[in-house]
Parts: structure tokens; sequence; C-alpha cells
């Protein structure tokens, strides 16, 4: 069964979306396998944006992302990762489909609610930076 890394990120977190969000996930069939709420330390937006540093933008990401809570989630479900990243919906919420998740919570392309792994490869990097194997039931 394929799994997958969301982040709902500081400002979806922060206005109590959460629920709203994961209540979209679920009702799309897919399970939640580990759930925390952590704050993320600009030593893990490097592990986890790695790709991202030295690029323009990385500073304010890394300032936003360790701004205020944020809640790591395992799903898993067939096919899981790209109906996952459909729900969420456009980068940018002015350009994400009515219903999704960033049509309904993001603010803007930055402040955009959710992060969602864009392949196998990428959970399988991004899982273990956030859980635990101990911490995820399957």
């Amino acid at each position: 069964m394929e799994k997958t890394l969301v982040l709902i990120k500081p400002d979806a977190f922060g206005k109590n979306h959460a629920g709203d969000i994961l209540k979209i996930y679920e009702n799309a069939g897919f399970k939640i396998i580990a759930v925390k709420v952590m704050k993320m330390t600009p030593e893990l937006a490097a592990k986890h944006y790695v790709e991202h540093i030295g690029r323009p933008y990385y500073p304010a990401l890394v300032e936003f992302m360790t701004s205020a809570p944020i809640m790591a989630v395992v799903l898993t479900g067939d096919d899981v990762i790209k109906k996952v990243r459909e729900l969420n919906g456009a980068t940018n919420p002015a350009e994400a489909a009515e219903g999704t998740v960033r049509k309904l919570y993001a603010a803007d392309k930055t402040k955009n609610a959710v992060h969602a792994s864009d392949s196998e490869a990428s959970a399988a990097r991004e899982i273990p930076i956030f859980f635990s194997a101990c911490e995820i039931f399957d």
C-alpha cells in the first residue's frame, strides 16, 4: 500500500483547519497511519527542503515553516500520492479547483496550507524525517 507525507502548514493549522483537511483525505478513502503536532526547526526544515537550499525563496520558506506549529501526517491508500496532490489542488490557491484543500484553506502561493510528497521517492525520503518506524501504524 502506498504512503505519503502531508504537512499541514502553520497557516492552516493555526486557523484550526487541520480536522477539516484530514476529513477531506479520510472521505477520499485514505487512512491516517501516523500524526503529530510539532514545531519545525531550521535544522528539520533544511532536511525536508534540502533541494530548495540556496534558492532566493528559501529563507522566507524556512521562516514561515518554523513560525508556528505544523501537523505532520502519513496517509496510506491506493495511489495516495497522486490523489492527495489532486485533493490539495494547485500550489497557488487562485488557480486551485473548487473544493480542493488549497482553494478552501490557503491564503496565497506561499501560505498554501499543505505540503504533500510528489513521488514515491520523495515520500520514502520525507516520512522518516518526521516519523520513526515505531510511530507509523500500518
